[in-house]
C-alpha cells in the first residue's frame, strides 16, 4: 500500500500585507483559496499603505504580523507594536520548548541581524503550533530570509518566488542568494529572461528553478475589441523611475506638437510624483496629461476599457532595478487594450512586436511618440494585437494552471522531505 500523504498546509511569507501594488500576490492567493488550499499568510511588517484594493476583501486567510525590532533596542517598553530586547530573549526562551536545537542552531547565525532572527524564531515557533508543513516567501528578498531561516529551525521545507528587485538591483547579495537558492525546496520566477539569468549567474544552484508566469482570473478579465476606443493613452503603475514615465510625458509633448488629438491618464503614486507633474506644467500638458493617483483594481478594469492603448515604456534605471514583467500589461492584454512596452526583462514574452503588442527602444520618447499615433490612428492595428495578445493570455497566464503549478512544488517538496526522513 502507498502511503498517505500528509495534507499540505502552506504558510504565505510576505514583507508587507496587504501591499496596495502586489495586486499579483493578492490574486495568487485568491486562486489558491478557490481550489481549498490550507494555509495562512504572515507578514514580516505592518501595512504603509493608505489605499487598499477592493481584491483584498475577497481573501479568507488568517494573516498573522511578525512585528520587528524596535530601534530603542534597550528600552523597557514597547514602541508601535514593535518589540524590545526582553521581548527578543523572551520569544527566543519561548520559542526553545517547540523548537528542538534552536540554541544550537543560533550558534551559527551570528552574522545575521537581530530583527531577522526574531522574527525567523516566531515564524518557526507558529508554524509548529499552527501545523504548517511548507513556507514560501512571496520575493527573495526579506521575506526569503526570514522564510529560510524560519523552515530550518521547524524543520520544514520553504520555496520562494524571484521576481525583479530581489534578483536585479546593485544591492542584492549573490551570496546570500547562492544560500537561498542552495536550501530551498522549490524555486519560482516570473519569465524565461529571469530563468536564463538565474541558471547564467548561479549556475547548478538553479538548476531547480522553474519559470511560472503570474496568472490572472480569466473570468474577471473579460475581452472587449478595441476597435471602437476614444484617443486615450493609459499608463498604470509606482510613479518611480524604472516605469519610464517621464519618458511617456516627453512622447506625449511631441504628440501635442503633431496635433493629434488624445489624452494620457497616469495611474498610480510614488516618488516622482512632484518631479512628473512639474514636467507636465513645464510643457504645457495640462489639457492633455493627468496624473489620476492610485484607483482601486476595479476601476483599473475600467480605465484599461476605456483607453486605446496602454503604455508601459519600462526602463532599466541606474542602481540595476527594472520591472520584471508588470501585472498590467498581462491584464490589458487580456482586456482587449493593445500594449506599447519595451524589451525590458520579461516583457518581449508577452508583447511580441508586431504580434500580441509594439515595442520600442527604452529611453526613446520620439519612438515612443510615433508608435502610440499609429495604435491611435489605426483601429484595425489594434484589433489585431487585441486578438492575438487575448490568445496569448488565455494559454500562458491562466491563474488555474499557474497556481496549480506552484501547488505540485509545494506537495513535490513535502513529498521529497517525507523520503529523506525515511532514508533516515
Amino acid at each position: 500500500m502507498l502511503p498517505v500523504e500528509p495534507a499540505l498546509r502552506v504558510g504565505y511569507v510576505v514583507k508587507r500585507y496587504p501591499c496596495y501594488s502586489e495586486t499579483f500576490i493578492v490574486r495568487e492567493i485568491l486562486a489558491h483559496e478557490r481550489v481549498g488550499l490550507d494555509f495562512e499568510v504572515f507578514s514580516l511588517l505592518p501595512t504603509n499603505d493608505s489605499y487598499f484594493q477592493d481584491l483584498l476583501s475577497r481573501v479568507r486567510a488568517p494573516v498573522n504580523y511578525l512585528y520587528a525590532l524596535s530601534k530603542n533596542f534597550l528600552s523597557e517598553t514597547p514602541v508601535s507594536g514593535l518589540v524590545t530586547v526582553n521581548h527578543f530573549w523572551r520569544a527566543l526562551h519561548e520559542a526553545a520548548t517547540e523548537l528542538p536545537g534552536l540554541w544550537a542552531a543560533l550558534e551559527e547565525l551570528r552574522e545575521e541581524e537581530g530583527r531577522t532572527v526574531y522574527q525567523s524564531v516566531v515564524l518557526a515557533a507558529a508554524v509548529r503550533r499552527k501545523g504548517i508543513n511548507h513556507l514560501h516567501a512571496t520575493f527573495a528578498s526579506d521575506a526569503c530570509t526570514v522564510a529560510r531561516l524560519a523552515a530550518r529551525f521547524a524543520g520544514i521545507p520553504y520555496s520562494f518566488t524571484a521576481r525583479a528587485k530581489d534578483i536585479f538591483h546593485a544591492n542584492v547579495c549573490q551570496e546570500d542568494l547562492r544560500r537561498k537558492l542552495r536550501d530551498a525546496a522549490g524555486v519560482v520566477t516570473i519569465s524565461n529572461y529571469h530563468l536564463d539569468y538565474l541558471r547564467a549567474t548561479y549556475g547548478p544552484l538553479a538548476a531547480h528553478v522553474q519559470r511560472v508566469y503570474n496568472g490572472l482570473n480569466l473570468e474577471e478579465f473579460q475581452y472587449r475589441s478595441p476597435a471602437d476606443r476614444p484617443p486615450v493613452i493609459l499608463a498604470v503603475g509606482r510613479l518611480v523611475p524604472k516605469k519610464g514615465f517621464g519618458d511617456l510625458v516627453d512622447a506625449c509633448s511631441l504628440l501635442a506638437r503633431l496635433g493629434r488629438a488624445f489624452r494620457c491618464r497616469i495611474v498610480g503614486t510614488g516618488l516622482l510624483q512632484a518631479e512628473l507633474q512639474a514636467q507636465i506644467d513645464r510643457l504645457g500638458l495640462r489639457e492633455q496629461v493627468e496624473l489620476v493617483g492610485p484607483l482601486p483594481q476595479s476601476e483599473v478594469i475600467q480605465e484599461i476599457y476605456g483607453a486605446a492603448a496602454l503604455a508601459m515604456p519600462c526602463v532599466i534605471d541606474d542602481n540595476g532595478d527594472r520591472d520584471g514583467l508588470p501585472n498590467v500589461i498581462q491584464e490589458a492584454l487580456a482586456l482587449g487594450t493593445p500594449v506599447v512596452s519595451t524589451d525590458v526583462t520579461g516583457i518581449p514574452e508577452v508583447v511580441r512586436d508586431g504580434e500580441t503588442g509594439l515595442q520600442v527602444p527604452q529611453h526613446d520618447p520620439p519612438a515612443l511618440a510615433d508608435t502610440l499615433d499609429r495604435l491611435l490612428a489605426d483601429p484595425q492595428l489594434r484589433v489585431r494585437l487585441a486578438a492575438e495578445g487575448r490568445r496569448l493570455i488565455e494559454a500562458e497566464f491562466d491563474n488555474r494552471r499557474t497556481s496549480k503549478r506552484r501547488r505540485a512544488m509545494f506537495q513535490a517538496s513535502l513529498r521529497n522531505q517525507g523520503m529523506s526522513q525515511e532514508a533516515v
